[in-house]
């Protein structure tokens, strides 16, 4: 096996609920991005995942690289010591690595005493990880940068895709790194010229898979942007330029309200072993299984039968692939353009014997299609919903779906303008935004459509709000349940 995708993410401590309170909110795009990443590194099915880390311990002329059998942190330093995490290390990988970079002439070393708790740029990774991953059989191993030259990054990141191929692990790289922290005058490290131009330029190389560009960016524009991922960055090239293998990036978001820039990229081998010989043996199913609902080795209809909205026909497929199979569902090549050809935000909503059973959707489009945004947030809908349980595959027979497909939201003056059954509604202080669908039983006034959601964004009912409204299309059309 070898180095199966990387991935670019950023770090920041208030993403994970229980720092944020609320402010987690302003960052969904990123969280929605993030989520994606732990759905696309669950389907590799890796044995090894190697994180680059700003935040773990720096040296001057080395490379920090795990060598302890198990690591451990928290985030005590952001006020919340129960969040906890715990990683096994592959300790020979991380042996062949260094023997590799001694090889070369530079050094590498483990934690100090006082540095060996796992940081937080490597914890909100796992954060996400760890919902998709089981990490007590995944090996974890935790890299530093170093203040070495970009060509020794750029050779360590060549040292892990060579290592993982001679040990035959089936590895995952992510590489934990922040943009600009001078993006705006009222954030944390003020604004410089150089913050958005910076960001500009990594977002625009993420987007088309140029990461050479990575190398040589001026160094006057990288100190004046205050950037904290470039070398983590530049480790991730190295490795996929070393596989010899062509890869598809993806930038699936960018954020930056609270004045640090949050980057998501994808980049996936191509040629990338999707299962061994064993694994693709054991996903062979009966073909009187395949009934969907019948047994988690059901496959999803498609395409929709005559009168089937293909909006909601594509949620089906996308929770049915999830839970029968777990595996997302393909964007099917015969999908209609009014859901290949536009971009939307969207809602899908699952309902059991007329009981909500997850609801997660969009505010603005995250992804290049309303096809690809359908499928994901049926995903979620069905696995990630923090109200309710995962979907089940006995389940699938009686859930009732529906899309909810919004339109731009647009500023409101007064609540006369509002109309729970016409409009959703969006409020918004600060950082902290929460949107309430229109047209649900229960909410009849607008002063109830406005306290629910600001419950959701975490605001107190006496806070005053910007508000926003917005229309929906919602789409019903073929989502009965196939068994009452």
């Amino acid at each position: 096996m070898a180095l199966l995708a990387a991935y670019a993410v950023p770090h920041p401590p208030l993403i994970v609920p229980a720092v944020g309170r609320g402010q987690e909110a302003a960052i969904a795009d990123t969280i929605a991005a993030y989520r994606e990443v732990a759905r696309r590194v669950a389907a590799h099915r890796p044995d090894l995942i190697v994180i680059t880390s700003p935040h773990a311990p720096l040296y001057r002329d080395g490379f920090f690289i795990a060598d302890t059998p198990e690591e451990t942190g928290s985030l005590a330093a952001f006020g919340q010591p129960d969040e906890r995490v715990t990683t096994r290390t592959d300790l020979p990988f991380a042996k062949d690595v260094a023997a590799r970079l001694h090889r070369r002439g530079i050094p590498s070393a483990g934690a100090p005493a006082s540095m060996a708790d796992i940081d937080h740029a490597t914890f909100v990774p796992l954060h996400f990880l760890e919902e998709t991953v089981d990490l007590g059989s995944v090996a974890v191993v935790r890299m530093g940068l170093s203040g070495l030259s970009e060509a020794d990054h750029r050779f360590l990141g060549r040292a892990i895709a060579e290592a993982a191929r001679s040990l035959n692990r089936r590895c995952v790289l992510v590489a934990s790194g922040d943009m600009s922290h001078k993006l705006k005058e009222d954030g944390p490290y003020g604004f410089a010229p150089e913050g958005p131009e910076f960001d500009r330029i990594v977002t625009e190389l993420f987007a088309h898979g140029n990461l050479e560009g990575l190398f040589g960016l001026d160094a006057a524009l990288c100190d004046g942007a205050a950037e904290c991922g470039l070398r983590s960055f530049q480790i991730m090239a190295g490795a996929l330029e070393a596989t010899g293998e062509p890869f598809a990036s993806e930038l699936l978001s960018y954020e930056g309200p609270f004045g640090v820039g949050y980057a998501v990229a994808a980049f996936e081998i191509e040629d990338a072993p999707e299962s061994t010989e064993e694994e693709a043996a054991s996903e062979i199913v009966r073909e009187e299984d395949r009934e969907i609902g019948g047994t988690p080795g059901g496959s999803p209809a498609w395409p929709p039968h005559p009168g089937d909205d293909p909006i909601v026909a594509l949620a089906r497929a996308s929770v049915e692939s999830i839970v029968a199979q777990g595996a997302v569902f393909p964007l099917p090549a015969d999908a209609p353009e009014e859901l290949t050809g536009r971009r939307a935000g969207a809602f899908v909503s699952l309902r059991e014997h007329g009981q909500l059973r997850g609801c997660i959707g969009t505010i603005a489009p995250v992804r290049k299609s309303l096809a690809e945004e359908v499928i994901r947030n049926g995903v979620a809908a069905a696995t990630e919903d923090p109200r309710f349980a995962p979907v089940r595959p006995e389940e699938l027979p009686h859930l009732e779906y529906s899309v909810d497909v919004l339109g731009e939201p647009e500023a409101v003056d007064n609540l006369e303008q509002l109309d729970p059954e016409r409009y959703g509604v969006i409020v918004t202080r600060g950082h902290r935004r929460g949107l309430l669908l229109p047209d649900l039983e229960g909410v009849d006034t607008v002063f109830d459509q406005i306290a629910i959601a600001k419950q959701k964004a975490g605001i107190r009912p006496d806070e005053q709000v910007h508000l926003e409204r917005f229309e929906v299309v919602r789409h019903t059309a073929g989502g009965k349940p196939r068994r009452s």
